[in-house]
């Protein structure tokens, strides 16, 4: 189950961010939606890179019945995002969800051999999603 905690004036329906996570997870899942200063806020705070970025994950101890974790997406930035590439901020939510969550489950494209980017892949095709951020960002 998604517990969403939006901070933002934009309405979402998470629908589709469920179906998602219960194709990959029984866990329960935090979601949370903010502007770009609160996320610039954590990125500063936990990865120390004073600057907002689209999606961050924060996995939760690895105890029974423990929620797998948070993630935080920037609304700011899926509407930046879904107006570039031309698709839908609800389809740029599901993107930043993905890979949010993927990072929750111990992927990790910047160290992996390709996992993650086929995962993402393989999640997309199978969701009908547009071009992932792993993609986008190799071109």
């Amino acid at each position: 189950m998604i517990e969403l905690d939006n901070h933002t004036s934009h309405h979402f329906d998470i629908k589709l961010v469920e179906t998602i996570a219960q194709s990959l997870t029984d866990k329960d899942i935090e979601l949370l939606l903010v502007d770009n200063e609160e996320i610039r806020e954590l990125n500063s705070l936990h990865r120390g890179i004073d600057k907002p970025t689209d999606v961050l994950s924060f996995p939760y101890a690895d105890t029974p019945g423990a929620p797998l974790g948070s993630i935080v997406i920037s609304v700011d930035k899926v509407y930046e995002a879904a107006t570039h590439y031309g698709h839908s901020p609800q389809e740029e939510l599901a993107l930043l969800f993905i890979h949010g969550l993927l990072h929750l489950l111990g992927y990790d494209h910047e160290r992996d051999e390709g996992q993650m980017r086929a995962k993402e892949q393989e999640l997309i095709e199978k969701f009908g999603l547009p071009k992932s951020l792993i993609v986008r960002t190799e071109e």
